[in-house]
C-alpha cells in the first residue's frame, strides 16, 4: 500500500491520525529535512533524494518540515506534496528553530530507521546508502563527517574543530564533526530522545545517555550554492550553555542530589570552619571579629549550603516527577533473548 502523503490538519498528533497511520505500511526510511527558506535548493534537493533512494530500491518517505519560511520554500513545498506520493510537508506555524522542526519530523515519521540532512544542498543524498550499511552492522545511530568541508576557515572551520573536541571532551562521545546533520538513526532510538532549545547539534550525546551505539563515517560536503548561511559565531555562546546542559544530565540526569548536595556539604564544611575558627578568635584569644571579612564569609558559606541542599531536594522531587509522570524507566532495554 502506497504511503499517504497527506499533512494533518492539526499540528499536534490526534488519535484518528494515530490510528490513521497504523494502518499503513510502515517504510523502510523516512529522510526528515528541515527548511528555512530554502526556495533555491528545495526542488533539486528532493529530486535528489528521492533519486538516489529509488536507485537502491528503498521503501521510503521525505519529510520537509518548513520551519517559517518568507521566500516561498513554504509554497513549493505545498505544491510538491500535493503532486508527489513520497513527499510529506509539515508546515509549522513560525520560525521555531532547527531543533523544534527536527523534533516535528521525529514525531510525524514513520520509518524504521530516519535519516537526517539539511536543505541547502551541502550534504550528499548520495551518501545515504552508505550511512544505512553502517547502521546495519549493528549501531544505533551513524553519523557523517564531513571530512573535505567546504566552508570558510576562519569563521566555520576553526570553531567548529574547537567545539567538537570540547563536546567530546565532556560528552565522552568523541566525533570529528557534531555539526553535520546526515545521520541515521533506529526509530526506536528516536522515540527515546526528547529535543528543546537547540539540542539538535548534541542528538549523539543524548543518544549516548540512552545507551545508543554510536558510529561515523565521511561524507561528501558541496559548498553552498544558494543563500546565505544560517550559523555563525554569534552561536557560540549558546553551544556552550547546551553543553552545560548534556553535561549535566549525562551525569546527573536521575541523581541531581549527588551535585547539589555535594557542592552544598562543601559550602557548609568550610562555613562550619571558619566560624569555627572565628569562635576559637573570640573566646580563646578575646579577639574582635565583627569587622573580619572572613565573618561575612563564613555566613555566605552556610546559607549557601544550605540553599544547595534545597535546590538537590527540589530537583530530586522534579526529577521523579519527570520519570514517573510519563511512565519514563531510568534504563533502556537493548534485547531480551
Amino acid at each position: 500500500m502506497q504511503l499517504s502523503t497527506q499533512t494533518p490538519k492539526s499540528i499536534h498528533r490526534t488519535k484518528a491520525v494515530d490510528e490513521h497511520w497504523s494502518t499503513v505500511t510502515r517504510p523502510e526510511l523516512s529522510v526528515v529535512v528541515p527548511i528555512h527558506n530554502e526556495v533555491e535548493s528545495l526542488y533539486q534537493l528532493i529530486d535528489a533524494i528521492a533519486t538516489t533512494l529509488k536507485a537502491n530500491q528503498l521503501n521510503y518517505e521525505i519529510i520537509c518540515i518548513d520551519d517559517g519560511s518568507r521566500d516561498g520554500s513554504t509554497e513549493l513545498l505545498k505544491q510538491q506534496a500535493r503532486i508527489r506520493t513520497d513527499l510529506q510537508a509539515i508546515i509549522l506555524r513560525r520560525n521555531y528553530g532547527q531543533t523544534a522542526a527536527m523534533a516535528a519530523g521525529f514525531k510525524y515519521a514513520q520509518g524504521q530507521v530516519i535519516v537526517t540532512l539539511d536543505g541547502d544542498l551541502q550534504n550528499d543524498p548520495a551518501d545515504i546508502p552508505r550511512l544505512l550499511a553502517k547502521l546495519e552492522e549493528g549501531y544505533d545511530l551513524v553519523s557523517g563527517w564531513r571530512k573535505q568541508r567546504q566552508d570558510a576557515a576562519l569563521t566555520r572551520l576553526l570553531p567548529s574543530k574547537i567545539a567538537n573536541w570540547l563536546i567530546g571532551r565532556i560528552t565522552g562521545v568523541r566525533l570529528h564533526d557534531y555539526g553535520c546533520s546526515l545521520k541515521a538513526y533506529r526509530a526506536e532510538l528516536v522515540a527515546d530522545m526528547n529535543l528543546y532549545g537547540e539540542l539538535h547539534r548534541f542528538l549523539p550525546a543524548l543518544a549516548f545517555i540512552e545507551g545508543a551505539r554510536i558510529a561515523e563515517i565521511p561524507v561528501g560536503h558541496h559548498a553552498r550554492r544558494y543563500g546565505q548561511s544560517k550559523y555563525g559565531l554569534g552561536r557560540t555562546l549558546r553551544v556552550v550553555m547546551d553543553l552545560l546542559t548534556i553535561s549535566f544530565m549525562k551525569t546527573f540526569l536521575t541523581r541531581p542530589m549527588h551535585v547539589f548536595g555535594l557542592l552544598g556539604l562543601i559550602s557548609m564544611v568550610l562555613g562550619i570552619l571558619s566560624g569555627g575558627y572565628l569562635t576559637f578568635l573570640k573566646f580563646g584569644f578575646n579577639q574582635s571579629i565583627e569587622n573580619r571579612p572572613l565573618l561575612f564569609l563564613t555566613i555566605v558559606l552556610i546559607l549557601t549550603g544550605l540553599q544547595l541542599f534545597c535546590f538537590g531536594l527540589l530537583a530530586e522531587l522534579l526529577m521523579r516527577t519527570y520519570h514517573e509522570s510519563q511512565s519514563r524507566p531510568i534504563y533502556r532495554v537493548r534485547e531480551i533473548v
